[in-house]
């Protein structure tokens, strides 16, 4: 399976792992069993704390390029956008750990948790618009978490940035070595949720997220309708797209 659910001995924290050949790629198969099963955790009665992880080196290269064809983007970016409203609404702290690269719709699946925790080594950035497109739940998602500015310089340039640059801008909880990342976890649970009532949390955890959310409501429904609407009827989004699987430059109509 390319997504697996393992529990601590107190159920407190569960942990949601991708393993996904090659690189964690977030099919549309593979979101949709993400999404049933942040669904599935809903109902957990004492669980404080879920994880999401990437199996291997990387935490995830981001949606599969082939599934953003015309024929098949109308379905699955609805996919991945309703993934990123059930971790909204999961009823847990959410954080995502991260090793490796975090890429494209990885990094927005790492946006719509409560917490980042990343390995020294680890580097995000959304790299849609080499291929012609933009991220729509980045470019929704990003500015409230880092700010207008960083949000803009990742969307627009496609750069890849370290765990240190976004922990210094205030993404990430936690920057570690990564033999020391899950010590720093297991140390900052101990220090913090662990210690709190569990209901308790999920109050708060709905508190804290409700600008978030309003925002996602109102402004996520538009850019994916920009996208699939307007964008990937564009020759130059055809055109990057096709060139990314040909492994040749783009030739952009509009230079």
């Amino acid at each position: 399976m390319p997504v697996r659910v393992a529990w601590n001995e107190a159920l407190t924290r569960a942990s949601v792992v991708i393993a996904q050949d090659p690189g964690n790629l977030l099919t549309a198969d593979v979101v949709r069993q993400l999404r049933t099963a942040v669904e599935d955790l809903h109902d957990a009665q004492h669980l404080r704390l879920v994880t999401i992880e990437g199996a291997g080196p990387d935490f995830s290269f981001g949606a599969s390029i082939p599934e953003h064809r015309a024929d098949q983007i109308g379905h699955v970016l609805p996919e991945a956008h309703a993934l990123i409203g059930e971790l909204l609404s999961c009823p847990a702290t959410t954080a995502a750990v991260v090793r490796g690269r975090c890429l494209g719709g990885g990094f927005e699946l790492a946006l719509a948790c409560d917490f980042i925790f990343a390995a020294e080594t680890a580097t995000f950035g959304l790299p849609e618009i080499a291929v012609g497109v933009f991220p729509p739940a980045g470019a929704v998602l990003l500015p409230w978490r880092a700010g207008g500015a960083r949000a803009t310089s990742a969307v627009l340039t496609g750069a890849a940035r370290s765990a240190a640059d976004w922990h210094a801008a205030g993404l990430i909880e936690r920057v570690a070595p990564e033999a020391e990342l899950v010590r720093t976890i297991d140390e900052w649970f101990a220090a913090t949720l662990g210690r709190w009532s569990a209901e308790s949390l999920r109050h708060a955890v709905r508190a804290t997220r409700a600008e978030l959310v309003a925002i996602v409501e109102r402004d996520l429904p538009e850019a994916e309708r920009r996208y699939l609407a307007e964008l990937m009827r564009s020759e130059d989004a055809r055109e990057g797209i096709a060139a990314f699987l040909e492994k040749r430059p783009p030739r952009w109509r509009d230079r």
